[in-house]
């Protein structure tokens, strides 16, 4: 981030602007919805300036700007049209300590001026570092569509009822209060009854909030899916904005722990494979005690929390406890990652199932059926199986697997640091070892990458020829 969003008090702030012209029309537009003290230098100024100037709503200066004419001004814009004059005019305002604008002039700004939502006392700020201007706008225009003109007006009302409302517990209670007012009991009261309406709600829905304000904690096993954000369900994203306390694993992407609330209390509960680890009972306990204190909790998982999450464990230690829980799916590594192979995990005349194995217990895989894998077009999806690769080549081969059947690894499904290696059952460890991956790495035995397959029978068809 480049830019640092703030939003500066503007209550009798001086605001400086040299131009004439429609640029500096376009930026006074926006700088006279603000309380500041506006004042325009031109030697030649258009009429809507001059119409502006005799409203009372600038001080037009009909000379070009000086030097001393900035001294004590907040902000400063430069909207000469004129690169060279723009370049003077900046020159000045930053000598005498204001922050520059300069319209059209992004690297020699030392601020910019986003787009914005204006529903005062609600100011959305929309920017993308002058990257892309459309876009911006576009989203300006979708929010614009979704917040209602109304929503000013009830944060207004809302602003005078803070200290009332200090009456619930600090954190869900309020925030669930606040919610229940902006979006369902506060514009149904202005649409019946106008602003007095919408401020006598208050009342009556502080009352109901304050006789269930002692209401129990709640978790909810959040499948985080497997890094991509976009991946992330509905009803995921939900929890997280709801979230007291996100109880994490380490390979949740950073991009999705950056969607819950930002007053969440954020912990991590880290297993590193065959390596550092957070003991599961200490979770358990860290889930309940949360809870039970009353918190919204959210257990975040990597992928889907049903699929080698230790989930059952979780959830006997929060049903014991009396904690109400519920489960929200999310997509496993394993469909992230052969979506980018290209593959499927099932196909018609190929195989009617799938195994899903985890190869962080290396012990565990003494009881599998090998025999039943290692028949022709046999599919499986393996979890954490970088260091059990050499294991299930050898059982494979054991229980007369084809030498040749293809294997693919996948490395950090759906991230933008993803990566493919493809190989054969023959080959799986010297591959794997060549490739040297870090991440967290998902291993397809009997598939290859769409491109690889496609290519081998192309090859076969040309020796049948």
């Amino acid at each position: 981030m480049q830019h640092f969003p703030i939003f500066l008090d503007m209550a009798g702030a001086r605001v400086v602007l040299s131009g004439g012209g429609e640029a500096a029309l376009a930026k006074l537009r926006l700088l006279m919805k603000t309380e500041a003290a506006l004042e325009v230098y031109a030697p030649a100024p258009t009429q809507d300036l001059v119409d502006l100037a005799a409203e009372g709503r600038i001080t037009l200066v009909r000379r070009s700007l000086a030097t001393g004419d900035v001294d004590g001004a907040k902000l400063f814009y430069a909207a000469d049209e004129d690169s060279d004059e723009d370049a003077r005019t900046a020159a000045i305002a930053r000598a005498e300590g204001a922050l520059v604008n300069i319209v059209d002039n992004l690297e020699d700004s030392g601020f910019i001026t986003p787009a914005i939502v204006d529903r005062d006392p609600v100011t959305v700020a929309i920017g993308t570092e002058g990257a892309a201007p459309v876009l911006a706008r576009a989203i300006k225009r979708d929010l614009e569509e979704r917040l209602p003109p109304v929503l000013g007006l009830l944060a207004k009302v809302g602003k005078a009822f803070r200290p009332m409302a200090e009456k619930l517990p600090f954190g869900r209670a309020r925030r669930d209060f606040w919610a229940d007012y902006y979006f369902g009991a506060g514009p149904r009261a202005f649409e019946a009854e106008g602003a007095e309406g919408a401020e006598q709600a208050l009342d009556a829905l502080l009352e109901t909030h304050l006789k269930r304000a002692a209401r129990d904690g709640h978790v909810d096993f959040v499948g985080a899916g497997p890094g991509d954000p976009e991946l992330l369900t509905l009803k995921a994203r939900a929890a997280l904005d709801k979230a007291d306390v996100v109880i994490y694993d380490r390979l949740v992407a950073p991009e999705i722990l950056e969607l819950a609330r930002r007053e969440a209390v954020m912990i991590e509960a880290g297993k590193t494979g065959f390596g550092p680890a957070t003991k599961q009972a200490d979770i358990n306990a860290m889930i309940v005690e949360h809870a039970q204190g009353g918190a919204q909790v959210v257990r975040l998982k990597s992928g889907d929390p049903t699929v080698f999450g230790r989930l059952d464990e979780e959830l006997d230690a929060v049903t014991e406890a009396g904690i109400s829980w519920r489960i929200v799916p999310g997509i496993t590594a394993a469909s992230a990652a052969v979506a980018s192979i290209g593959q499927s995990l099932t196909k018609r005349e190929r195989n009617s199932s799938v195994r899903f194995l985890t190869g962080h217990d290396v012990e565990g895989f003494a009881d599998h059926d090998w025999r039943a894998l290692a028949r022709q077009g046999e599919v499986a999806a393996i979890y954490m199986g970088k260091r059990a690769a050499r294991f299930v080549q050898g059982r494979m081969l054991m229980h007369g697997a084809d030498p040749s059947t293809p294997v693919s690894f996948v490395e950090n499904a759906s991230r933008p640091d993803q990566r493919v290696a493809e190989a054969t059952l023959a080959t799986m460890t010297d591959v794997l070892a060549g490739a040297d991956m870090h991440g967290p790495v998902l291993t397809f035995y009997g598939l290859a990458p769409r491109a690889a397959a496609a290519m081998a029978d192309a090859c076969e068809q040309e020796i049948a020829l």
